[in-house]
């Protein structure tokens, strides 16, 4: 994976970015900044696509996590970037500063580990993969266990309703 896989990131509290990491010139974050205007606010995983570039995006609780990304590079990594930002953003800023801070005013605080998890992202990829994979094992069988959770429901109201029928 290329130096230049993951090139722009940004932590926004709705439209406000709140601090930003990219060491590449483009018109990538005008289009990033574009996009987030048009999220929609509920919690959820967006990608668009956009002259061979992705534009990933994380909304959690108010707020976003974006990273740009050359497409090769696939969903993986980007996805485990915005995890792995998300996780480190709410462990320092959960219900305090962030919820009251100015654009771009954390820039110089969490600009750099924005810096650092890119870093990581692209350094790893394998041991992402492999994460990416685990999570992905874990939520199947979370499906298959709610899934059976939901078979067994009706029985046991249907047991319930026929033993009160009994009594």
């Amino acid at each position: 994976m290329g130096q230049q896989s993951l090139i722009y990131s940004f932590v926004a509290r709705g439209t406000v970015v709140l601090a930003e990491y990219t060491e590449f010139t483009g018109n990538f974050t005008s289009i990033a900044s574009q996009c987030l205007q048009k999220l929609p606010a509920t919690n959820n995983k967006f990608t668009y696509n956009c002259d061979g570039h992705t534009f990933n995006y994380l909304v959690d609780n108010g707020f976003t996590y974006c990273v740009v990304a050359v497409e090769a590079v696939g969903r993986q990594v980007p996805i485990a970037f915005l995890e792995r930002i998300k996780e480190d953003f709410t462990s320092r800023y959960g219900g305090g500063k962030a919820a009251t801070a100015v654009a771009n005013s954390l820039n110089k605080e969490f600009g750099s580990k924005l810096k650092e998890h890119m870093q990581y992202c692209v350094d790893h990829p394998e041991e992402i993969s492999k994460l990416a994979k685990v999570k992905a094992q874990v939520s199947e069988v979370k499906g298959v266990m709610m899934e059976n959770i939901e078979k067994v429901r009706p029985c046991d109201y249907l047991y319930v309703q026929n033993k009160k029928t009994f009594i």
